[in-house]
């Protein structure tokens, strides 16, 4: 352990790493150096002005946010104050109005760090708050700890486990809003209810006082929330949540508190006897499920009889993607036809998936992850010919970037003629379905699990919803295939099969919850139709299955009551509608490429001929794509760094592809 310094220089011998050199003149030799990035003061400039700067760093300050030179202030990241730099913006927001306050003549005070802070990780939820290492005299610490989920749920309090301190919350920080603006209150109830892990219902914001703090980062409370939403003293009121954090100021910078905003504003607006709309856009008045309900029933099938009838205007990017992923559920067809065609998303109206350098990926289906060793060279053959970037995908799938969009049909002709069908990676239907090799290989296999995600995979295929999903199938409890973190899991037992459902990855990821137990193939395929059809039935526009779970009043026991119970009575109607989208399924690029119409949507110009194929010289270099430069084009290919694809050039003294 090096204290008290800071590394200032890397150094090097041949090109590699050799060791560090710190501020106070002292090497080390290293053969590998892993940086911890924090937030570092940079406090040059106080130095060289000779005011007085921390050991370790940052401007030191005194309770008026004043440094040791009194015609300078120091706030942020960059002031010492109380003894510490502080990384987080609601401190430098309140040293701000310190030094506001001083400069019109007050004498505001900074007399303490509020280092409340829920952190955006990728994939994993964390939030600490108050003690949260519970260092106040007599503390008591209740702690959730779950390995096994990545789940770890503390809330410090009082001696008399009365009044919260702090808490810490690793994995699922839901509590993290209920409970920060409680800070230093007493619990309405026992500290354990406050926990998501314990299944308790939390306290609501409707219990919240006024003057508990709802936005730290704009020291904005409660009851200011409530007030703007009343538009008390001749002010407008605020009835949506946009509306509510410009007049606020609530919700600005780190976005944390906008869930607690947006149930105080529908808690608000029920008390007063309005009506809380859930409009998909300014453009419907219906949320998603009404929509979805009125193109059923009267049988709507564009998006100008549906604007006409029910909307205003002409749509927009929120509500178009919506009604064309509902009348594709629906309908079933060629997604692009008739007026169809204008709503999509980028990567449904290119049938692939855009990459940052405007160039698209190709993902073809693999059923199952099953694939033989002849279509593997087709993929290889066709990755070849157009210089496209291979990487296997989590889903057992194979990506290929870097195709044009005039290179598209000619990819797919190959892809199609060979077997291959599109794999939707561009839509908001079904992904995929992973699946472990099961009994057919596995010494520990209890059921066909490549034979299940094969069938499901070829069932669900190009079926549209609110989101995206994933399926899962493992052979055995041993979860090889990781079922339990899909949309839909299925788990193999020696009596049949497990139904997991609501299993998300991504920014907040859930675990399925087991839905039926031992289920025979032909009851485990009519729960799964019922499940699919029911969400995306009621789901909102871009909710998950997990989401969509939890906010189903009766969360898991209602869609248990009607997919497996029937409870409403429309399981028969549920499966009659998976049944017209299994009949009416088409690949839509074996569609595309049999319609010069369809095709001409891949030119690279509108008034290009049909036949065009414009050879467009990139360079591939450690698989990203990018245009050739003139120099490279006359010069060739230097050995070993680069490919240029889709042009003929000189290389080497001769011409190449």
């Amino acid at each position: 352990m090096h204290l008290g310094t800071r590394p200032r220089e890397i150094l090097s011998t041949a090109g590699a790493v050799s060791g560090v050199r710190l501020t106070n003149g002292q090497s080390i030799d290293a053969d590998l150096i892993v940086f911890a990035i924090g937030i570092a003061a940079r406090d040059e400039l106080a130095s060289a002005a000779a005011i007085e700067v921390a050991p370790r760093g940052g401007i030191v300050v005194d309770e008026e946010c004043r440094s040791s030179d009194p015609r300078v202030w120091a706030i942020g990241e960059v002031a010492h104050v109380l003894g510490r730099c502080v990384g987080l913006v609601a401190p430098a927001n309140a040293m701000a109005e310190v030094v506001a306050d001083r400069l019109l003549g007050g004498d505001a005070t900074f007399t303490s760090i509020d280092d409340a802070t829920k952190l955006k990780l990728a994939g994993v939820e964390v939030a600490s708050f108050g003690d949260a290492m519970g260092t106040t005299p007599g503390a008591l610490e209740v702690v959730y700890a779950d390995p096994a989920r990545g789940m770890y749920q503390k809330v410090v309090v009082s001696d008399d486990a009365r009044t919260l301190l702090g808490g810490v919350f690793v994995g699922d920080a839901a509590p993290y809003l209920t409970l920060r603006p409680l800070l230093g209150r007493e619990l309405g109830s026992e500290p354990a209810a406050y926990l998501s892990a314990s299944g308790a219902e939390p306290a609501g914001a409707d219990e919240l006082p006024d003057d508990a703090l709802l936005c730290s980062c704009n020291n904005v409370t409660v009851g200011a929330v409530r007030s703007a939403v009343h538009g008390v003293d001749g002010a407008e009121p605020c009835h949506t949540v946009p509306e509510l954090k410009a007049c606020t100021r609530a919700g600005l910078q780190c976005g944390s508190c906008v869930p607690l905003i947006k149930k105080t504003l529908e808690q608000e607006l029920a008390k007063s006897g309005l009506t809380v709309s859930h409009a998909l856009c300014e453009h419907f008045g219906h949320s998603r499920q009404e929509l979805f309900e009125l193109i059923r029933t009267l049988g709507i099938t564009s998006w100008d009889e549906t604007i006409a009838r029910f909307g205003t205007g002409r749509g927009c990017d929120i509500c178009k993607p919506a009604v064309a992923s509902i009348l594709a559920s629906q309908r079933g067809g060629y997604i692009l036809d008739g007026d169809l065609g204008g709503l999509q998303d980028t990567n449904d109206r290119a049938l692939a998936n855009m990459q940052r350098d405007g160039t698209y990926s190709v993902v073809p289906r693999i059923p199952g992850g099953e694939i033989s060793p002849e279509k593997l060279a087709v993929i290889a053959r066709v990755a070849t010919e157009f210089g496209l970037y291979t990487k296997i995908t989590g889903g057992q799938r194979i990506d290929l970037f870097g195709a044009r969009l005039d290179q598209l049909p000619d990819i797919w002709a190959q892809l199609v003629e060979a077997g291959f069908e599109s794999g939707q990676a561009y839509g908001k239907a079904l992904r995929n379905v992973k699946s472990c090799v099961g009994s057919t290989w596995c010494r520990f296999g209890v059921q066909d699990s490549v034979g299940m995600a094969i069938q499901l995979e070829l069932r669900y295929r190009g079926l549209r919803a609110p989101h995206k999903f994933k399926f899962g199938v493992s052979g055995c409890a041993r979860e090889c295939a990781e079922a339990r973190g899909k949309d839909v899991g299925v788990i193999a037992t020696e009596a049949g099969w497990n139904l997991y459902v609501g299993g998300n990855g991504g920014f907040q990821p859930a675990h399925a919850q087991l839905l039926a137990s031992d289920l025979d193939d032909d009851t485990l395929i009519r729960y799964i139709d019922r499940f699919l059809m029911y969400y995306i039935r009621t789901a909102d526009r871009l909710q998950r299955t997990a989401r969509w779970i939890e906010e189903l009043d009766g969360g898991l026991d209602r869609v248990r009551s009607v997919v497996v119970d029937d409870a409403l009575g429309i399981g028969a109607e549920l499966e009659a509608a998976m049944a017209r989208h299994v009949e009416n399924y088409e690949d839509e690029w074996a569609a595309t490429l049999r319609d010069p119409e369809r095709l001409k949507r891949f030119r690279s110009f509108v008034n290009a001929p049909a036949d065009a194929a414009p050879g467009i010289p990139r360079v591939i270099e450690r698989g990203q794509a990018r245009p050739a430069t003139a120099a490279e084009l006359s010069a060739g290919v230097p050995d070993g760094r680069v490919l240029l694809a889709g042009a003929r050039i000189p290389v080497r003294g001769g011409e190449d592809d």
